[in-house]
């Protein structure tokens, strides 16, 4: 086995994928090394400050994102079938894990929410590796639906409500309700009956309400989302620095690095609220090109979809751009204030190794179903000396 195909950059193989994989595959690397320029600007003061290094994040992400683009290239090369084949595995494994972080000395907490293991120096998040997993699993039940026996699928219903519970528990209402409506989603593209679907949503809704009314500070902050300032100063701080600092951006930003609101006015820039961050200094233009290039990713990866050969192929496309896309989405509805302050990491931007590796992962099993579509073709990047019939045009 050539071990450089294991890198992006040396897989040879790239030549001979279907167009729809080669755009996803310059995408998803575009969206990564812009990502890893805006976690440098961002990330740089707080690093600074508390590491006494302002490359202490950065160089952390840079590794992580070597780690991922292995872990990605291994998965493009995979036949979906195995990868299907063993799924259910890594499934249970992180649902055990999400579990563990419940016990107390072991689950690691930050911001009163107990998601990470530390293995030695390693922080693991089950909640955040678990998502890829999840879509496999709700593409391979939701498929074959009508061959399953009641028993089969109230059993792996059971095991997505226990990964929704045990998330709902550390707490993590926005990774549950972003879980949550990804399976949703992909039993509606399965077809499902509405009277299963519309039971879900309620259901889902209902568990919402619930914990919005026993945790308070869940509480609070819808009522800072509702009226950030009402209270500037206090729950709806963070959000108002989040919206000074997207509207401070105007048109084409203060320019890269330039950003005010990162020097210790707006908390978690490097995290949850990078997005206000590049708004600051790409500004209106920025954020509108971001929204373009997820766009063009979410209109490729449904055109993966409906060319894939089987059901389950499909409904795995389906369910990585739902994964993908509403994760992106919910993290800038957050930070412009259309949505309540959430947790939520912006895919390839945000910092956390975890986060990475699930959004590659995720990318990758997306590429995978573009190279294995039906209908996709081989388009030559150059011709052989010996190929003498005429090239396919495509415009």
């Amino acid at each position: 086995m050539n071990l450089l195909r294991l890198i992006p950059i040396f897989d040879n193989s790239v030549s001979t994928w279907g167009l729809e994989a080669r755009i996803l595959r310059w995408l998803i690397l575009t969206w990564m090394f812009i990502g890893l320029i805006i976690l440098f600007s961002a990330s740089y003061p707080v690093a600074d400050e508390r590491h006494g290094d302002g490359l202490y994040y950065f160089k952390r992400q840079m590794l992580w994102g070597i780690v991922s683009l292995i872990i990605f290239n291994i998965i493009v090369n995979l036949p979906l079938r195995k990868i299907l084949g063993v799924s259910h595995w890594f499934l249970i494994l992180f649902l055990m894990l999400i579990f563990v972080t419940l016990i107390p000395g072991l689950g690691k907490k930050a911001f009163d929410a107990a998601r990470w293991i530390a293995i030695g120096p390693i922080p693991i998040q089950p909640s955040e590796l678990i998502k890829p997993f999840l879509v496999l699993q709700s593409a391979t039940l939701f498929s074959k639906w009508e061959k399953l026996s009641w028993e089969m699928r109230l059993s792996w219903l059971g095991v997505f409500g226990l990964v929704l519970l045990g998330i709902l528990a550390q707490p993590n209402l926005s990774t549950t309700a972003l879980c949550g409506m990804t399976i949703w989603f992909i039993a509606l593209a399965a077809g499902l009956p509405y009277k299963y679907l519309g039971g879900t949503a309620l259901g889902g809704v209902l568990l919402a309400l619930l914990s919005i009314s026993i945790k308070e500070y869940q509480r609070k902050r819808i009522m800072s989302f509702m009226n950030p300032w009402g209270d500037a100063t206090g729950d709806g701080y963070q959000l108002v620095q989040s919206l000074l600092a997207v509207g401070s951006g105007q048109t084409w930003g203060s320019g890269f690095g330039l950003s005010q609101q990162k020097l210790f006015y707006l908390p978690i820039q490097d995290t949850d609220f990078i997005f206000a961050i590049f708004s600051e200094e790409f500004g209106f233009v920025g954020g509108i090109l971001l929204l373009l290039m997820l766009a063009i990713f979410t209109t490729i990866g449904l055109i993966v979809a409906l060319k894939s050969k089987n059901l389950t192929s499909q409904l795995v496309a389906i369910g990585m751009v739902v994964l993908i896309i509403g994760q992106s989405l919910l993290h800038i509805g957050v930070t412009i204030g259309a949505l309540p302050t959430t947790g939520l990491p912006l895919p390839m931007f945000s910092y956390g190794g975890n986060s990475m590796i699930a959004s590659l992962i995720s990318s990758a099993l997306l590429i995978r179903v573009a190279r294995e579509s039906g209908k996709a073709e081989v388009v030559p990047l150059h011709k052989t000396p010996s190929e003498n019939r005429p090239r396919r045009r495509f415009f």
